[in-house]
């Protein structure tokens, strides 16, 4: 048996898929193993932040291209980077164990203080909404590229520090560069953050991707993105969710900035079992709690 995984082009990407195919190997040594990689839309148009492109879509389109076509079998995907919305031919067959989720502050190198006067970087509304609420005297600019080409804008001067997933930077053997990590009770990480998503084709046996599911990070990541999806949100939204499993309980907090400028945050905890169900219920909470009549 032969399975053909496909991946975008990138350092970090291919790293995340190479993680998937060593626990493949593991579970299934009799399994052949082919990466295929790729350059998406996204990658490409690094000159305007996702938004006024297309959205996160844009990450995905040539790998479910290349899935539905059969020219591969598996998609790996940073979950935080997949739309809410998915195509029910092409469904999430396995979330991976969640890597830290936290948002990570990166300075330039050589620094030691962080430069309040040169902007941060980050081209995510949900980091720019909680950067600016933090720190009221930081300028928080939009960057886009893959880890490297941002830390060498950084490293030449163009921003005074970076707002990364620390996830990635611990991937890519990165660590070194963070100055200091955000907890998530203070800068709310992207829904999903920290955890691979393995897509597959819907009439494609599952069982052999077993290996790879880690209960509580599907839990967490079903939660979140329905607390995103119920919100109609996607890059442009500065809105999130962060889930915590701990025994049987889910715990969920959710931020929510409607049209009119109000912020919501608020916390839900129940039955892991229902996570969804507590995330969408939280989600209408904080949208009819922001709710502001029409003038």
């Amino acid at each position: 048996m032969k399975l053909r995984v496909g991946s975008r082009d990138s350092q970090l990407a291919v790293i995340q898929s190479e993680i998937v195919m060593a626990a493949l190997r593991e579970a299934h040594p009799e399994i052949e193993l082919e990466l295929v990689t790729m350059k998406t839309t996204g990658d490409r148009i690094l000159d305007r932040t996702l938004e006024k492109i297309g959205g996160k879509g844009l990450f995905v389109k040539e790998l479910d291209a290349a899935l539905r076509e059969g020219r591969v079998d598996l998609t790996v995907h940073s979950c935080k980077d997949l739309p809410m919305e998915l195509p029910e031919d092409l469904p999430i067959a396995a979330f991976l164990r969640r890597e830290d989720p936290r948002d990570a502050l990166v300075l330039p190198l050589g620094a030691s203080v962080w430069n309040r006067s040169r902007p941060t970087g980050s081209a995510s509304p949900r980091r720019r909404l909680q950067l600016e609420g933090l720190f009221p005297d930081v300028e928080v600019r939009p960057v886009r590229g893959n880890v490297p080409t941002r830390l060498h804008k950084l490293d030449s001067g163009e921003f005074g520090a970076l707002v990364l997933a620390a996830a990635g930077l611990k991937r890519l053997g990165l660590e070194e560069r963070v100055c200091r990590y955000f907890e998530p009770e203070e800068l709310l990480p992207a829904a999903g953050q920290g955890i691979l998503a393995v897509q597959c084709r819907s009439d494609m046996d599952m069982s052999v991707l077993d290996c790879l599911r880690d209960q509580t990070a599907e839990a967490c990541a079903r939660a979140e993105r329905a607390f995103v999806a119920e919100l109609g949100g996607g890059c442009s939204s500065p809105l999130t969710a962060y889930a915590a499993v701990c025994g049987d309980t889910l715990t969920i907090t959710g931020l929510y900035a409607d049209k009119y400028a109000h912020v919501r945050k608020d916390t839900a905890s129940g039955p892991a079992a229902d996570g969804r169900a507590l995330a969408v219920q939280l989600a209408k909470r904080l949208r009819e709690d922001g709710a502001c009549p029409e003038k």
